[in-house]
């Protein structure tokens, strides 16, 4: 759909008759997911299932820290990080007081943060990731682990999740460059 008058985008069928009806153009969405903090993998997650809600083709490629998304092991241990988000809101309802940074850096606060968004995501009626992620998977979102930062950090292909497969930059890049919208988050 176009983003004016909300009417698909037509394109004629490569090798049709003159004069063929035309068939709404799939959008395509490239996401590069580059972070592994529970509050910076929602957005993918939000942006990528919302997409495929719509029927877009979209595909997220997982980098660096944002390989977490898909290895089997480290995906069920996502945290939020206790220092060093500015932005983060007070975490106590009714306290306007921020708490200072270095609070942060006391044993445990990590947990503590990440208990907060996960309950800050549930009164929001938000999917916990496992869901979001699997809400992509039946919205047929494709998920790719770098296979550059596979090797940087010593990630085996036993250790990806089934229904993501290993990929190499160059091979995304060629899809992002066709997709309508691109992101590298």
């Amino acid at each position: 759909m176009t983003a004016q008058s909300g009417e698909p985008v037509l394109t004629a069928v490569e090798g049709a008759a003159p004069g063929a009806e035309a068939v709404p153009k799939q959008k395509k969405l490239a996401l590069v997911a580059s972070k592994g903090g529970l509050d910076e993998v929602y957005p993918i997650l939000i942006m990528a299932s919302t997409a495929g809600a719509l029927g877009w083709d979209a595909r997220v490629f997982c980098t660096f820290y944002g390989l977490d998304i898909v290895n089997a092991k480290r995906r069920k241990h996502l945290q939020v990080a206790a220092v060093g988000n500015a932005a983060a809101p007070p975490p106590f309802e009714g306290v306007p007081v921020k708490v200072p940074t270095i609070v942060g850096m006391l044993p445990g606060m990590q947990r503590v943060s990440t208990w907060f968004m996960k309950r800050w995501m549930k009164k929001s009626n938000i999917p916990d990731f496992e869901e979001l992620f699997e809400t992509c998977l039946e919205s047929d979102v494709k998920f790719y682990a770098c296979a550059t930062t596979m090797g940087v950090m010593n990630v085996k292909q036993d250790e990806i999740i089934e229904g993501a497969s290993c990929l190499g930059a160059t091979a995304f890049l060629d899809f992002a460059s066709e997709a309508d919208v691109a992101l590298f988050v």
